[in-house]
């Protein structure tokens, strides 16, 4: 069943409700027709979650067509810019990148999996992509994590930052404090040219990739929109099983 047409009988559906209350001497073809839809579809209404699934199946499709491309293009700035910071084992054979937002309450959630991944896969070098996009604290945390890379860090910042919920101005800074940072060389480095370059960039490269929101995570040639623990892990098995 190709999409349009099953969202187009979903259509008729509305249309054919709206005809079953009209009253008068005949009813029109196209209300006939749509009384005939209405009587299909509630006598299966599993064509409703097949046509969602089918929706579900093109979108991933498109997705990892688009990330093949862009690949392609850009695969080391995706797995091996030296800007990104990489957790559990730099030179692991599998790598796995992240796309995340501070404030994204599915990053974290996704945290403490992502802590247990990171231990517990050692062939597994996780990249993690500043990607600032839901508020100006979103960016001023990660231009706080970024200053934080330069003296070594990142890591402890990164899961604090990700752990606060209330995450401000003030917030930040104690965190900064409370791992160590530098606080006069931290807010410097936090407005640098490179700073805003890196973070620019990282949007720039989530567009051309088909990011469009974080978590998203890309492992091989797969994007994986969404924190679903069982497909990243799986997609690390895949990678595994590939070589």
């Amino acid at each position: 069943m190709r999409l349009i047409p099953a969202f187009g009988l979903i259509a008729a559906l509305v249309l054919a409700t709206a005809a079953c209350g009209q009253t008068g001497p005949a009813k029109s073809a196209q209300a006939v027709g749509g009384d005939q839809i209405r009587a299909y579809i509630l006598e299966h209404p599993e064509i409703i979650e097949e046509a969602m699934g089918k929706l579900q199946a093109k979108r991933q499709a498109d997705a990892d067509a688009q990330l093949r491309v862009a690949l392609a293009q850009n695969r080391s700035k995706i797995d091996r810019d030296p800007r990104d910071f990489v957790a559990g084992n730099p030179d692991g054979k599998i790598t796995v990148v992240e796309f995340f937002d501070y404030r994204c309450p599915y990053c974290k959630a996704a945290l403490p999996e992502i802590q247990k991944l990171v231990a517990t896969n050692k062939d597994v070098r996780f990249v993690l992509k500043e990607f600032p996009i839901l508020s100006q604290e979103s960016e001023s945390a990660a231009r706080a994590a970024i200053a934080a890379k330069a003296q070594g860090k990142y890591w402890p910042v990164h899961q604090a930052l990700l752990a606060e919920k209330n995450l401000d101005d003030a917030a930040i800074e104690r965190i900064l404090k409370a791992n160590g940072v530098d606080m006069a060389k931290a807010k410097a480095d936090a407005v640098l040219k490179s700073t805003t370059a890196q973070i620019e960039e990282t949007h720039a490269l989530a567009k051309a990739s088909g990011v469009t929101g974080t978590p998203a995570f890309v492992i091989g040639d797969k994007m994986i929109s969404g924190w679903v623990p069982a497909e990243v892990q799986a997609g690390i098995a895949a990678a595994r099983k590939a070589g």
